[in-house]
């Protein structure tokens, strides 16, 4: 079909250790359907642009430059008068940048020096033999740390890591939005695009679709979709996960539209964007394409939604474009998906299958897929990021995985459901299931009572034991923070772990935070909440509250006895420091889970 070219673009801020389900997906759709796509990962192209030794070099001068500069600006607004709410937002940024700039050169400066003459063996040894290395892996992560530091500083307060960016005085509304996109000097993303920006305008499309599917996207996302708007006539359309979760609070601000996008897509995209392309194409009006959010006559109009198209009505993820090599891993794991949305679905404190309808991909299609993954890509690793697999489906995934000889692996997350037993385990890994994420959650009775989990407590830890001794990876997911959580249920959590490493390989801590679309959130007395407070930040995902719980002091406080306790009980093991659930999977992959339990770091 002679058809325009749609593009697609996965902009920072992403772990870069693999592709991102999303724009994937999204291109398969379309080109299966016969329209012209393409898709560019500017995420790992911006990872690639600042571990290089040049860039690492200008930053060491820039941080030089600058802090002199900052000096002079002090002397000209400080005064001793002024309290700290005196200052305005860019006096403030100037005054922290000023401290850490003097902090780095006191303290780091000329050990940081040798940086640059490190960096691209580090870069290589993820991406090689070397990673399977612990401590030559360990020795360059360590590496990459600093350099990405180092290049962050001539932007501060906003610090890039490969997990995160961090900027304290960001706020999820819509005015420090649009500040921190336009304030080019803490803005590391805008300078990374001034030199991609031509690539992307040279491909003339007339429709670009920018994927924003986590908070770390905002700035860097609306940031490509602002230089973008400024320097073309194309149409900006924004997908992904994070703006369809406030859709409501963006009817309030019609300026959006003129200042950062044309329009949003929201919820599933795979059927909608098929429409979104007829529209492009001029075969349908702008108000016939569902789940599409626009700017007419200054209001802002929500086309009605379509029903979701079922996993196996879709076609499969298209990685065409994508350079595998540049991933920050010798072997790339790909996202998979096997069902959408959670067969539970009624945990408390859960928000992630929000915007989603559960349904559940058949097994034919996984196998075909797999197969065709294997000979387009070259990939035989892949992540289910499903929300959880039953253990039903396990058992008969790894029947026909074994019956078609299948040489697969992967990992997933899942419920300590009792149906998981010892049989279906073996069976399991002898499929290829290398790792289990479990939602383990709390040590407390109370606290699970009232995530209403759904799970025999007194078996849980019975199926960790029977998967252990089928050669899985115990992964536990838990946290600490829930409202009515005391500081005697958070030590009977930590006490849980300790006393159960022998089963828990490893586990995954967080800090409980009560997501805008929790089911909590609709009966908050019940599970200790006191006070709601008014949303502050209109964009942000989750919602403030105080609790009968424990207080933030008692909750640091834990976090930090968590963090020395389980590093002692653990003997400062190996997974510790393998932090990418998708590097953790590669050395069982390549180990087996009992040499990396077994093994205890020790870099002098």
């Amino acid at each position: 079909m002679n058809k325009k070219e749609m593009l697609l673009i996965f902009p920072p801020q992403w772990t870069p250790v693999s592709p991102h389900f999303a724009v994937p997906s999204l291109l398969g759709q379309l080109k299966a359907e016969g329209f012209n796509a393409s898709a560019i990962d500017l995420n790992i192209e911006f990872y690639d642009s600042l571990l290089n030794k040049n860039r690492i070099q200008d930053a060491l001068f820039q941080i030089q430059i600058q802090f002199e500069k900052l000096q002079r600006e002090i002397v000209n607004i400080y005064s001793p008068k002024k309290k700290e709410h005196d200052y305005t937002l860019q006096e403030k940024i100037i005054f922290y940048k000023y401290n850490k700039l003097k902090t780095f050169i006191q303290t780091k400066l000329e050990s940081s020096k040798k940086i640059p003459a490190f960096i691209d063996s580090a870069r290589n040894t993820f991406k090689h033999d070397g990673f399977y290395d612990p401590i030559m892996l360990i020795k360059s992560l360590n590496v990459v740390d600093k350099a990405l530091e180092i290049v962050s500083l001539p932007y501060s307060p906003t610090r890039v890591d490969f997990d995160a960016v961090q900027n304290p005085f960001f706020k999820f509304n819509y005015e420090s939005i649009k500040f921190f996109v336009l304030h080019k000097e803490s803005n590391i993303f805008a300078d990374f695009y001034e030199k991609k920006i031509q690539q992307i305008l040279d491909k003339n499309c007339e429709f670009i679709a920018i994927s924003i599917n986590s908070s770390s996207q905002i700035v860097p996302g609306l940031t490509l979709t602002h230089m973008l708007k400024q320097r073309t006539n194309a149409h900006i359309n924004i997908g992904g996960n994070f703006f369809g979760r406030i859709a409501e609070e963006l009817k309030a601000h019609p300026e959006f539209f003129d200042l950062f996008a044309d329009s949003i897509s929201i919820e599933e995209g795979e059927g909608p964007v098929l429409e979104v392309a007829k529209f492009y194409n001029g075969e349908i009006a702008i108000e016939q394409v569902p789940n599409f959010m626009y700017k007419k006559d200054g209001e802002v109009i929500l086309n009605p939604k379509m029903k979701p198209i079922k996993l196996d009505a879709m076609h499969n993820m298209c990685f065409d474009g994508y350079d595998l090599t540049k991933y920050f891993a010798p072997e790339i794991v790909a996202p998979f998906q096997s069902s959408r949305g959670c067969y539970w679905g009624k945990c408390s404190f859960c928000d992630q299958d929000f915007g989603q309808n559960f349904n559940v991909k058949s097994i034919d299609k996984v196998i075909s897929e797999f197969k065709e993954f294997k000979e387009k890509y070259g990939i035989s690793k892949f992540e289910f990021i499903d929300e959880s697999v039953s253990p039903m489906y396990m058992n008969d995934f790894s029947d026909k995985l074994i019956s078609e000889n299948m040489d697969v692996q992967y990992f997933c997350d899942a419920r300590l459901e009792t149906a998981f037993n010892s049989d279906i385990l073996k069976k399991a890994h002898k499929a290829g299931l290398r790792m289990i994420m479990w939602g383990l959650e709390s040590g407390s009775e109370k606290v699970m009572q009232l995530i209403n989990k759904g799970i025999d407590l007194n078996r849980r830890f019975d199926i960790l034991r029977d998967s252990k001794e089928a050669l899985i990876w115990n992964f536990a997911f838990i946290f600490f923070g829930f409202p009515a959580e005391t500081r005697e249920d958070a030590l009977q959590t930590l006490d849980m772990l300790i006393k159960n490493k022998d089963i828990i390989h490893s586990y995954g801590r967080s800090v409980f935070t009560m997501g805008r679309h929790a089911k909590l959130a609709q009966d908050p007395e019940k599970y200790g909440i006191t006070k709601i407070y008014p949303a502050e930040e209109e964009f942000s995902p989750n919602i403030n509250f105080d609790s009968s719980g424990s207080n933030q002091a008692q909750l640091r406080e834990i976090l930090e006895l968590c963090r020395q306790e389980c590093a002692k009980a653990y003997e400062n093991p190996l997974w510790m420091y393998l932090r990418y659930r998708e590097w953790l999977f590669l050395y069982i992959c390549k180990y087996g889970a009992e040499w990396v339990s077994k093994y205890s770091v020790n870099i002098k």
